[in-house]
């Protein structure tokens, strides 16, 4: 089970106005049960761990080993929270060189695409495709993405003529909207193999949807696993649990606390390389979910120990407006220890015997120290190891605490109006149909 350690904070803020939070995240958590907060049409998310069924995962994993047994690569097309929670969870749970090995059969390499409008990558990735049987997973609620829609109109005309028409057909599949827009219609024509994104989830809270779930099956993992983690933290998170008891209450009540005395920007830290890319799915959900209406921590991420050697000058010694939150693996999945050289010129001789990781976790502890000590409140979330349960675990905590936490800055976590202005502007200056009033405005200003 995933916990959250907060003694780190006290001394900046007191314990005493943390548990003062309790009414307020009491009220959160009933207008999220309840449906009587801003943005409530966005809200299956909440108990979606729980609401899944076996004969949905049943579905979702014949599908991936269609693909599986038929592909050598699987490009996952999306954008944001379309491909954000799905890369967080493979990179997690993958082997770090997986893509210097020797593949197993019905074993394919995850790609991905759709996530940037990259000339070079998207040539290099077409190039790198044109003697590879590969396979698609269009995740659009739309299908007219501007990012997502490009790479998959290369990618389809690309499947079709190398593998051929009902080939294709077989291993491209659309995660898109039940009854509408240009994915739905596409994967009705071309009767595509499709699931659906739903209605009342957003894409930053939709990794436990079809948008996350059947990429990380087609990876190799075990979505049964990785669900019932999301569903023992949905419980431990519950409405019912005690305030002092509630991870995800006091992970909200204190980072707002910390805002309110001048903690502007959290640093989300992790001690482990595979987390990397939960760094980044973190980075939009909190981002997107808060930053609104002039309000919102800024969401910022390092990998440590690495970035101590970036980074760590500022965390230490910076404008004091940062606080971190550290993800400390406490066991990892393999053993390596430090072994003996006769000559010991690297001076590194009193570690023989140790576990790499060892190492690792006095490093971890050193940092936090420093950083307390510097000026920077510290929360700690301890998660067991690195496995499926866990995992999913850890993304529904960070779900449901957002979903407090944006209540109690008194913003619709679910919306994101901001994300809008930039493809305006785009559009404009493509000179798409439609666009013609805004493309002489947005001109006249260049």
């Amino acid at each position: 089970m995933i916990s959250l350690n907060i003694e780190k904070t006290f001394g900046f803020i007191s314990k005493e106005n943390v548990a003062a939070y309790e009414a307020k995240v009491k009220e959160a958590q009933d207008a999220l049960e309840n449906g009587t907060c801003k943005g409530n049409d966005f809200l299956g998310w909440l108990h979606l761990p729980s609401s899944i069924t076996k004969e949905h995962l049943e579905d979702l994993k014949a599908t991936a080993q269609i693909l599986r047994e038929n592909c050598e690569i699987v490009i996952v097309a999306g954008i944001g929270g379309s491909y954000l929670g799905a890369r967080a969870v493979i990179e997690t749970l993958s082997n770090s060189f997986a893509w210097l090995q020797e593949k197993k059969k019905n074993a394919p390499t995850i790609l991905f695409a759709g996530h940037n409008i990259g000339e070079d990558y998207l040539y290099e990735l077409t190039e790198y495709l044109k003697d590879k049987k590969f396979g698609v997973i269009n995740i659009s609620k739309s299908g007219t993405t501007t990012e997502t829609a490009l790479a998959f109109r290369l990618l389809k005309k690309q499947c079709e003529d190398q593998r051929g028409k009902e080939m294709a057909q077989k291993v491209i599949v659309a995660v898109t909207d039940a009854k509408k827009g240009a994915a739905r219609i596409t994967a009705d024509k071309e009767d595509y193999k499709s699931f659906i994104i739903p209605d009342n989830v957003g894409g930053r809270f939709s990794v436990l949807t079809p948008v996350g779930l059947l990429p990380i099956a087609v990876a190799g993992f075990d979505i049964d696993k990785l669900v019932a983690g999301a569903v023992e933290m949905e419980k431990a998170c519950g409405v019912d649990v005690p305030f002092e008891q509630n991870p995800a209450a006091l992970y909200a009540a204190t980072r707002n606390e910390l805002y309110k005395n001048g903690k502007k920007i959290e640093i989300l830290v992790n001690f482990n390389p595979k987390l990397h890319y939960v760094n980044e799915w973190w980075k939009q959900l909190y981002g997107e979910s808060e930053g609104k209406e002039g309000k919102g921590i800024f969401p910022a991420a390092v990998d440590f120990s690495t970035d101590l050697h970036s980074m760590g000058q500022w965390i230490q010694e910076g404008e004091r407006t940062i606080y971190e939150t550290v993800i400390s693996v406490e066991q990892p999945t393999h053993k390596l220890e430090v072994p003996n050289d006769a000559e010991n010129l690297d001076g590194l001789n009193f570690l023989v015997g140790k576990r790499v990781d060892e190492v690792n976790k006095m490093a971890e502890l050193g940092t936090q120290l420093a950083h307390v000590d510097g000026g920077v409140p510290n929360m700690r979330i301890s998660v067991p190891t690195l496995n499926e349960e866990c995992i999913g675990g850890l993304l529904y905590f960070f779900e449901k605490a957002c979903g407090i936490s944006g209540y109690l800055l008194g913003v619709n976590a679910f919306n994101q109006p901001g994300v809008e202005a930039y493809k305006k502007n785009m559009f404009a200056l493509l000179n798409k149909p439609g666009y013609e009033e805004e493309s002489k405005a947005i001109r006249a200003r260049l």
